[in-house]
């Protein structure tokens, strides 16, 4: 076959995966993001497992390991999220996460993709500076489970979480604390809903588990 003068060719690096290159030919042919995040996990991104459990209150202070407040503000019109978390010694850790979700629901611990940086406080007030939502948790460490009490309108919100590195371990998991139910493939308790959740939405959803918290 003879080349044409203008015929496209791909080099090794047009073929080599690369989510941001595809992400960005998306949009310049105005078309959604491939909705297969598992694609291509490139060198930074890794698989996400991870399960999630309803609990009726938070456990109690002898069970816990570690007290930590955490700030996560969700950058409008993104998947990225900029947390904040303020350590018992006073430490701050800084941090900007972007979570690309598994194309299709009900598909047990596997999230999708999850891609961390850590960041300076300049770096930090930078990007706290875009529009957002904002939520605020106090999270209790209770290994291997980190458990999550909301406040403000979100208040009697408690989940439990954890995470795992091989879908064997996620599916072999069982909880040591006592659950109302798990909660891993409804989408209502991630954080991308919550943030947007208000007080009479929470409360509804709260009692289909039989959970009543205080108006």
């Amino acid at each position: 076959m003879v080349d044409t003068p203008n015929a496209a060719q791909e080099t090794p690096q047009d073929t080599a995966p690369n989510p941001a290159r595809d992400i960005a030919r998306d949009m310049a042919q105005n078309t959604a993001p491939d909705p297969s995040p598992l694609r291509n996990p490139g060198k930074y991104a890794r698989v996400e497992r991870e399960r999630r459990w309803l609990l009726a209150a938070p456990p109690g202070p002898e069970s816990v390991s570690v007290t930590r407040t955490v700030t996560d503000r969700y950058l409008t019109g993104t998947r990225l999220r900029l947390r904040r978390v303020e350590l018992p010694d006073g430490a701050t850790e800084l941090k900007l996460t972007q979570k690309i979700p598994a194309p299709e629901p009900g598909g047990g611990a596997v999230r999708g993709l999850i891609t961390n940086t850590y960041l300076s406080r300049a770096e930090y007030d930078v990007l706290a500076g875009l529009p957002a939502a904002v939520l605020t948790k106090t999270r209790l460490g209770v290994p291997p489970m980190g458990v999550d009490v909301f406040d403000g309108r979100l208040r009697g919100l408690v989940l439990a979480e954890a995470e795992f590195g091989t879908d064997d371990e996620a599916r072999a998991y069982v909880p040591h604390l006592s659950c109302v139910a798990e909660v891993t493939d409804d989408p209502r308790f991630t954080g991308g809903s919550l943030v947007t959740t208000d007080r009479r939405e929470l409360l509804a959803w709260l009692a289909e588990f039989g959970l009543h918290p205080e108006e």
